[in-house]
């Protein structure tokens, strides 16, 4: 029988991230206790509860029969793409363009594909991004280019 590899990757992947996140809270950061909770408690209540979501999709993959299903390179590549221009030009581009470029490069992957669609995702993904993170949460990104 051939197992459902794809959630039963994704399952593992999850379990693998949430108990690193476990790991490092643990040995970086103080937990405190329930009462007085420190500053590591509540990144390692979270990676736990994403490592046990990991394995209630992992465990039942190993039993079920999978199907081949071809991998979506165009659209994979088109993520990892937003992600890396994201992560390398929020910095120095601002949150306000880097974000309209990350949602226009993610969103080739759509099966919607009209250019007028994809402008007004953009934009109010923008607009939300930059009321949460640098108004609401007052975080020292900058919003346009320096």
């Amino acid at each position: 029988m051939k197992r459902d590899i794809h959630d039963l990757a994704g399952g593992a992947i999850l379990a693998a991230i949430g108990l690193f996140v476990v790991i490092y809270a643990a040995v970086h950061y103080d937990m405190g206790s329930v009462r007085r909770m420190g500053p590591g408690f509540f990144p390692a209540m979270l990676g736990g509860v994403l490592a046990i979501l990991g394995l209630m999709i992992a465990i039942p993959a190993w039993a079920r029969a999978g199907q081949e299903t071809p991998i979506a390179w165009k659209e994979a590549v088109a993520v990892l793409a937003a992600l890396l221009v994201f992560a390398a030009g929020v910095e120095r581009g601002g949150l306000v363009p880097v974000t309209v470029a990350t949602v226009l490069i993610a969103s080739i992957a759509a099966p919607d594909r009209r250019l007028g669609w994809r402008v007004l995702l953009a934009l109010v993904v923008t607009l939300v991004s930059v009321l949460v993170f640098h108004y609401g949460l007052r975080m020292t990104v900058p919003l346009w280019p320096s």
